[in-house]
Parts: C-alpha cells; structure tokens; sequence
C-alpha cells in the first residue's frame, strides 16, 4: 500500500467513524495531475455583487474615519486619559502591537528619531520613544495607525491634551507599516504605511484595559448572565456581571489566555469568543464576509463593526435592542441592554444613544435587515468608496521559496483533498459555501446553551470544553438562512500569519498537517510525512494572486 492510499484510507475511516464520509465524498483523494482541470472546486456561487465607489476616499476611509466613534472611544472608555494618565509611552504603544506613521511625524521628531534608531535599532534606548509627552504628540499627528485623532473643539489644531478626542477606525486591525524604521519583535513597527494585513500581534485586549472606563466595552465582554442561569461561554471559567469592577475588568482583558494578543472579539453577545486579525486586502476575492459567514456584503460587514464594535452604545437604541434579541432571545438581550445601560449610567456615561453618528432607513421594514441590523447605518458612500478601495487593494506577494519543494508542495495541495475547499489559484474568489461544523471539526458534540431561537437562526449549540465553536455560537451563517459552520478564507499572506485557525490553536501552519493533533479536531487533515509537510508548508507560504 502506498503512502497516498494509506493517507486517503485512513481518513475515510474517520470519516466513517463521525458519520462525515457522504458529506466529504472523495476528500483526501481528489484531484491528481496539473492541468486547469485541477484549479480548485467548482464554486458553488458567485459572491454578491456589489456598489463601489471612489477608491481614494475610500483609502480616506479605511484610514481615518471614525463615523463618530471618538465620542465612545475618549469619553465613555476614555482610552486617551488613560494612556496619559499612565505615562504610556511609544515604546510601550509598540509593545502593545500598535504602528505608527513615520511619514506623518513631524520633521524635526523624524530627524531625531531616525538617528536615534541608527544608534540603537531596537529602540530601547530612545529619548523619543521613551518620552511619555510623545505619545500624546503622535497621536495627534495622526502616527498611530486606527486610533485618529479628530479636531472636535474646532480650533483648527488637533491636540488631545486640549480636549480633542480619539477614535478607532478599520486601520486598527488590518493597517501595520513596511517596518522601514523599526519592527519591534511580536510588537508593532515604525515605516510607512502598509494597508490592509492583518495586525497579528496587536494586543487589543491590553489597550482597552489602558482606559480609565473599560468596563464601557461590557457587550462584547465574556458574562455571565441570568438569563442562562450564570452559564458563560469563552476561554475564562466565569464570565463578568454589570457589578464587575474596573480591575476586575482589566484582569480579564489583560489574560492573554481569555484574550490572547492578535485577536480581537467581534460579537456584542456577551461571549468571550474573541477571533485571529483577518487581512482586509483584495475583498473582491473573498465572500461570504467574518469568519462565520454571516454577512454577504463587505459594506455591510464594515457598517456591524462600526455600529456595534466600534460604538457598542448602539444596543441601547429601540434596533440595537431588537438586534440582541433576536440572536440571544428575549431574556438574555433585554438582560446584556439592560446591563448596560446601568454600567454606563455609573460610570458617567450619558447619552443620547448611539454616540457615533449613523441614521436609521428611509423605509422603516429596513431595520432589522443585513444592511441595517441594529437599526442604523453609518454614511453609505463612505462605505461604497471603502468598498471600492479594499476590492483593489492588493495583497502581499507571497514568500520567496525552494521552488522545487513549493511545487511538489502544490501537487500535495492538489491530490491530498485541499481542493476540496479551496482554490489552488489565489487569484479567483474562494469558493462560495459554508463549510459545515461537523466536517470543519469532526468533535464537534454541540448541546444548546443559551437559547432557542426563531428560524432559520439555529439554536444557540455550544460543544462544551472546546473554543473552536463559540465563536459560531450566536453569530453564524444562520442569519442568512445557512447552516451553522465556517466561511473560507483567504489562502493569502501566510508567511507572516504566527498561529492557525480563527481561534489561535495552532501555533504553526506544520502542525497544522500534524497528525499528531488527532482525528477529531478542527481541520484534521495531515500530511503525516515531515518532508512532504515542509513541501505544503513552502508552497502555502509562497501564495499570492500572482501567478505561482
């Protein structure tokens, strides 16, 4: 027997065993040979067409604009008086895994930053990175990629020790720079800006811990509410209550093992299922949009992060309301609304609500929908213009290899079954369908947990003991009448990817095609020979839309 037939029989087994093989019929043996025959699967649709707009506002977009959110972000999490109050320095924001602009400092503190750095290029050193004061200054100078700063008291300067606010935008998590400066190892970078890569080692746990009010980001905490009689869903093992004090809010943030660094909790639904940075280059290819599938448009997917997200005051409007109860059911929305309403009530935080700046539909049946699913919508243009920047943005040329092993990588990538899911060719949209749970992850043994819920939403199933899933727990592709499962992603800028799978437990793309991870894991497909796995690896590394 031949280690391909050994390889394909024994996943059949497994796949017997779980019930999966009508499902995965051929997996692990597909394809063969190299003709266009074997590009990758069928597609099983064509993403939803979209509007686009003006790239270069859109660029505008992507980098600064906030919608609003500044309110949020300086006076209800008061992330500035935090940073200022304890003496942040940029060496500490790059510690944090945050960017800055070399082309947007001023000239003089170029001048000495540059030389400062050609003396010592691990930074430690520098006056200017060791200066608490510079902080404030690069902030307001618009350095520090995602955090733009706003002339809110309109005197034509930007300064936030006088009263200008900060803001987040898109550029937080998918804006890094070329590293020209400085690259702080598992830290961010000093260069010129870079748009659209994933930032793996941004520390966004630890930097909404720095505000004086962290307990304002309470939806998308871990908690544990009584609705679902004190259950909690996450990576800690009790989750917060609207009683939870700051400290007690900061420790959790601050737990690398509840919120590890390079990932970032994109739910407003109380569970602690922070997800891996995704890369937000070259969107025409991807689709649907989140991990989960949810969404269908990319405009769509920007306007949830900026109208919960980024602005989570948003539930608290009649939309937000509704929007929480109708992924967590009546009892447990009304309780996280309700919750937080007394949180922000005693830390000081007024309304009205949302503090950001997005208007309900002209038709009111809209509320509700994909486009305005807390009841509002951010300015559509803006949205159209980032759409057209973020589908012509383009990604990173894949890493320079052996090229002999990334082509015998790729006949592996071609006869071992990956094409069953995904394109060999990174320059066509990823293949249309959700994967289901059960084959993504073959342990998976769901009960309910929080709630039923009106179809086509599924139940809200948990597998208990395991965080592969919560992340799909309440927000999935269910929305949009699919099952329950995983969208493709895109097979782009591995080189510099440090951990696997959306929830960071895979700490190599090696291990990834281990077998020693075991059969009923997520994505349990190995290459158990380390050479030919070292082959796959290169070849996954090597991807790029150019031609391979």
């Amino acid at each position: 027997m031949n280690a391909r037939q050994s390889w394909k029989d024994t996943v059949n087994s497994l796949l017997t065993a779980f019930g999966l093989a009508a499902i995965l019929a051929g997996c692990g043996g597909g394809g063969g040979g190299d003709g266009e025959s074997q590009q990758g699967p069928a597609n099983a649709g064509t993403p939803v067409a979209h509007q686009l707009g003006d790239a270069t506002n859109g660029r505008t977009v992507f980098r600064f604009e906030t919608f609003g959110n500044e309110r949020f972000w300086t006076d209800a999490m008061r992330l500035p008086a935090g940073m200022i109050a304890a003496g942040v320095t940029p060496l500490q924001i790059l510690q944090l895994g945050l960017h800055v602009d070399i082309e947007a400092v001023d000239a003089a503190t170029r001048q000495a930053l540059t030389a400062e750095l050609t003396a010592d290029p691990t930074g430690r050193t520098s006056a200017t990175l060791n200066n608490p004061a510079n902080t404030a200054r690069l902030i307001s100078a618009n350095a520090v990629i995602g955090l733009p700063a706003k002339d809110t008291n309109g005197d034509g300067v930007i300064d936030i020790t006088r009263g200008d606010k900060v803001g987040a935008s898109c550029a937080l998590c998918h804006g890094i720079t070329d590293g020209s400066g400085l690259t702080l190892p598992n830290g961010g970078s000093i260069g010129r800006r870079v748009d659209g890569p994933a930032t793996h080692s941004l520390d966004f746990g630890s930097l909404i811990a720095l505000g004086t009010n962290s307990r304002a980001y309470y939806p998308v905490l871990q908690l544990a509410l009584d609705a679902n009689g004190g259950q909690t869903l996450g990576r800690a093992p009790t989750g917060l209550t609207e009683n939870s004090t700051e400290a007690q809010v900061d420790a959790y943030l601050t737990n690398k093992n509840f919120y590890p660094v390079g990932m970032f909790d994109d739910t407003i639904d109380g569970n602690g299922d922070p997800m891996h940075n995704m890369p937000l280059f070259r969107q025409d290819l991807a689709f649907p949009f989140g991990s989960e599938g949810a969404l269908s448009r990319v405009d769509n997917f920007s306007n949830l992060v900026y109208t919960a997200l980024l602005d989570p005051t948003t539930i608290l409007t009649p939309g937000g309301r509704a929007f929480l109860r109708k992924l967590g059911g009546d009892a447990a929305g009304t309780e996280i609304a309700n919750d937080y309403a007394q949180v922000l009530a005693a830390t000081g935080v007024t309304g009205p609500f949302p503090l950001g700046q997005a208007s309900p539909p002209a038709n009111p049946a809209l509320a509700g929908t994909e486009e305005f699913p807390l009841g509002v919508r951010v300015d559509n243009t803006k949205l159209l213009d980032m759409n057209a920047y973020l589908f012509a943005l383009p990604a990173p040329r894949g890493a320079t290899v052996d090229q002999q092993a990334s082509a015998r990588g790729r006949e592996l990538f071609l006869t071992r079954g990956c094409t069953d899911c995904h394109n060999v060719d990174q320059s066509r949209f990823v293949p249309t369908f959700i994967v289901p749970m059960r084959t993504i992850f073959p342990g998976d043994n769901p009960r309910v947990l929080l709630a039923s819920r009106m179809p086509p939403l599924n139940p809200i199933l948990d597998t208990p003991g395991v965080i592969f899933d919560d992340k799909m727990a309440v927000v999935n592709a269910s929305l949009r009448g699919l099952e329950r499962g995983i969208a493709l992603p895109l097979l782009l800028d591995l080189a510099r990817k440090p951990v696997f799978l959306h929830d960071n437990t895979v700490p190599s793309l090696d291990m990834l095609f281990n077998p020693s991870r075991g059969p009923t894991v997520p994505h349990p497909f190995y290459v158990p020979d380390a050479a030919q796995r070292n082959d796959l690896v290169l070849f996954l590394r090597s991807l790029g839309t150019e031609p391979n």
